[in-house]
């Protein structure tokens, strides 16, 4: 008796996932965001910091009246700590946790560029088995002889109780 396991439509999942993404550097690597969600690119900026929170969490930053939280990526992925530099920005996404909408900066080493990839542009993400979480990776980007990760903020940030972070002012 023989058994066959369905394979997923690689085809129709990386269709799913096509479009532009704004892409950014952290230490050597490139990443990728759905344009989507991105709101605005900001410099680096002073950060109020709040205590008690996950050491991925720089603080708060009041933009334009609006107080919203920074998070640290270099950190949240474990990466080692960088200087600021002129390149340093703010990338503030739109984020949904619990069907509501909550706007973040994401603190990253420099932003690249703008890429419209194509479903053949994007490969599965690879498994690298069951002790690795990879469920925030939509997929990697093969453009040219380069490879972007491009992530799932929404997943990303999953863990951040962004309600935490900034209170009732969110």
């Amino acid at each position: 008796m023989s058994t066959t396991t369905a394979l997923p439509d690689l085809a129709a999942d990386s269709s799913l996932r096509h479009g532009k993404y704004l892409t950014f550097a952290l230490d050597r690597e490139e990443y990728g965001l759905e344009i989507l969600k991105v709101r605005e690119i900001i410099g680096y900026m002073d950060i109020t910091s709040v205590p008690q929170l996950p050491s991925y969490v720089k603080g708060v930053v009041n933009l334009r009246g609006q107080v919203i939280p920074v998070i640290d990526l270099r950190t949240k992925f474990k990466m080692p700590p960088a200087d600021v530099t002129e390149q340093t920005c703010i990338i503030v996404v739109e984020t949904t946790q619990n069907s509501k909408t909550w706007i973040t900066g994401i603190v990253v080493d420099s932003v690249c560029e703008v890429l419209d990839i194509s479903p053949g542009e994007i490969e599965q993400t690879p498994q690298f088995g069951s002790d690795v979480n990879t469920d925030f990776i939509l997929g990697i980007g093969k453009i040219g002889q380069s490879v972007k990760t491009l992530l799932d903020i929404d997943k990303v940030l999953q863990s951040v109780d962004i309600r935490q972070i900034a209170g009732d002012q969110l």
